[in-house]
């Protein structure tokens, strides 16, 4: 959009940074029962079906270590591929706490895991941004800090599963320590660390005691981060990938097991193959866990989209993605595992499609009774952008649902029931006008891109759509966004410790 175009658009479309309220920081609690879309014989039939494929097929986990150790636990390995008896599998499920606290450098952010806790993180790992006035292009710096100032700003941001966007302006060789020293230093939420080898496994979990002022002991005694890693669908890991993961198990910090079955290309095209692949691989790893690290905490994630069969592309947001995660949903309970959700979107832009998949795939989240959501805000094309208009759009969705899990809204009581109002207003009054309404103005927050006025008024004032008024409005947003406070002896430590990873790959100083 020109910057013309922009000024003839109405300047009613800008509202004043008093309309952009939040509700406060807080962990809302699903109170709804879960969705149980299997019948009692569906679901030993599909635990079954995880059964023999762990037990029959196996799963390559291209890891000597981790073969190993389960060869010393009774698993029958050959070469890396490991066959899991369905006895010692529910041994080892059995370990798993169903319930944990995770808590970052700021005690205040700390997040509940599981027990009906509602967790919402930001878009995470695009490699490219967006926004209406630059379009895509390759994520840089900028993008990556403008993304991390909104993670901070919005009380509906729980965590950060990840670097929103990729900063490919960063030198690849001290990317991960570099981007995870701004996301310790301009937020104090809980952070994500990536799992792609040892090296960074140790340098994350360094920086984060860093950070938090604390001992090697104190760090490990606690859940202070935690860490997500994928499958190779169907029936293989990274080596790589699993030997981080299992340093992070070793120091007690959580990792969530997300395998990535798309149901017609990685996965059996049925939904009842494709999970069925999904939580074989997903167990696999966590029996794994627990055999290295007895009690360790961990989440088996759910995403399951189907593949387009003419692009083989996977498809978000769809009835088959929704059921999908409904029965993950349902199986993790049947496995006593805390669940992680996901609410992606195939779409290329902040329109409707971009909304009404995001929204789908959330409330299909929060059916499946998912303790964490990822890529809750700013996921645009299937993950590959992050954009700050949909950041904003998908955070005045978050803020709605945390509404709804108000257990308020369910009262009953006779101040609720207002019968005695009632009785006083009588037939043909109003209640504008009467305490109990006047007393709300104020206490809920108004959506602060949604239109509510009727179509001539917001015609009049230049039919800004609700990408557009996004737009507008996260730049004066970032003006307001504030690091948080952070001790000089945890910045001093993390400056030095990024400053000695750089000289190590030999970037210069200014680079």
């Amino acid at each position: 959009m020109s910057d013309e175009q922009t000024a003839t658009r109405g300047k009613a479309a800008r509202p004043p940074l008093t309309a952009v309220s939040q509700m406060p920081w807080s962990i809302p609690r699903l109170i709804d029962r879960p969705v149980d879309p299997l019948d009692p014989e569906g679901v030993a039939r599909l635990d079954a079906g995880v059964m023999r494929i762990l037990a029959d097929i196996g799963v390559d986990l291209q890891n000597g270590d981790a073969a190993l150790a389960l060869r010393r636990a009774g698993c029958r390995v050959t070469g890396t591929t490991v066959r899991f008896d369905p006895a010692f599998v529910a041994e080892k499920l059995a370990l798993v706490p169903r319930s944990f606290t995770i808590t970052p450098r700021n005690p205040a952010r700390a997040i509940p895991v599981g027990d009906g806790h509602l967790l919402f993180g930001c878009v995470s790992s695009a490699p490219n941004a967006w926004d209406l006035e630059r379009g895509k292009r390759s994520g840089d710096r900028a993008a990556f800090r403008e993304m991390l100032a909104l993670a901070q700003h919005f009380n509906c941001i729980h965590f950060l599963g990840g670097y929103p966007v990729e900063p490919a302006d960063v030198p690849a060789a001290s990317r991960h320590s570099e981007c995870m020293a701004e996301m310790l230093t301009r937020t104090d939420k809980v952070c994500h660390a990536y799992s792609l080898n040892a090296a960074q496994a140790e340098d994350a979990m360094e920086m984060v005691r860093l950070a938090a002022g604390l001992s090697p002991g104190e760090f490990a005694a606690a859940p202070r981060m935690f860490t997500n890693i994928n499958s190779l669908s169907p029936l293989r890991y990274e080596g790589a990938v699993l030997d981080a993961a299992m340093r992070f198990a070793r120091q007690g910090q959580p990792v969530i097991v997300t395998p990535f079955a798309v149901a017609g290309a990685t996965a059996p095209v049925t939904l009842a193959g494709a999970v069925a692949l999904a939580l074989a691989e997903g167990l696999a790893v966590i029996t794994l866990l627990q055999v290295i690290q007895p009690g360790c905490p961990v989440m088996l994630g759910g995403l399951s989209p189907s593949a387009d069969l003419k692009t083989g592309a996977p498809v978000y947001g769809t009835p088959e993605y929704i059921r999908a995660t409904q029965m993950t949903g349902q199986m993790a309970r049947h496995y006593g595992l805390p669940l992680r959700g996901s609410a992606p979107s195939n779409a290329p832009v902040p329109d409707g499609q971009s909304m009404a998949e995001t929204s789908n795939a959330v409330w299909a989240a929060l059916q499946a009774g998912s303790a964490m959501i990822y890529h809750a805000a700013g996921w645009l094309e299937s993950g590959l952008m992050a954009s700050p208009e949909k950041f904003l759009m998908d955070c005045e969705m978050l803020q709605g649902i945390q509404r709804y899990c108000d257990a308020g809204l369910l009262a009953t009581d006779p101040t609720a029931l207002a019968l005695d109002l009632l009785r006083d207003v009588g037939a043909g009054g109003h209640f504008f006008g009467t305490r109990q309404t006047q007393d709300r103005v104020g206490s809920v927050p108004r959506p602060f891109l949604s239109e509510l006025r009727p179509y001539e008024a917001w015609h009049q004032d230049g039919a800004v759509w609700s990408s557009e008024r996004a737009h507008r409005l996260y730049p004066r947003l970032l003006e307001e966004c504030i690091a948080p406070p952070m001790a000089d002896a945890a910045r001093g430590a993390l400056e030095e410790f990024v400053a000695d990873r750089r000289q190590a790959a030999g970037i210069p100083v200014d680079a």
